[in-house]
């Protein structure tokens, strides 16, 4: 991963919150922090610190909540969401070269591998 993002001058952990601050923009208002950090299992600080940096960068906007000055609603500049939609294909090619060696086992891994994260008796 680190070398399919290197191009785009991101960490994974920038990645990951520039992808799911994507997928929450495309499936809701725009986020505060906190359910930025919680949909994608980050820590709050440490998702703050990062977003500061990202913002930084002019990729992404972080404005005041109307309802609770507290707290950050945030949202991608157009530049950010062409480095995600870039780094998003390079980070899916990075997958599926690492994952082709499993062949015609790759959907019984991956199977396996969701089966993993269940609790036990879940379906």
């Amino acid at each position: 991963m680190r070398a399919a993002l290197a191009p785009h001058d991101l960490t994974h952990v920038q990645f990951v919150l520039l992808a799911s601050l994507w997928w929450l923009e495309d499936h809701g208002e725009p986020p505060t922090q906190a359910l930025l950090a919680e949909h994608a299992g980050t820590d709050a600080m440490m998702t703050s610190q990062v977003i500061r940096k990202l913002e930084d960068r002019a990729l992404v906007l972080r404005t005041t909540d109307r309802s609770d000055a507290r707290a950050r609603r945030l949202a991608l500049t157009a530049g950010g969401r062409a480095t995600v939609t870039r780094a998003l294909a390079d980070v899916e090619d990075a997958d599926a070269a690492f994952f082709a060696s499993l062949g015609e086992d790759r959907g019984a891994f991956l199977r396996a591998l969701g089966s993993v994260s269940r609790s036990p008796g879940e379906s």
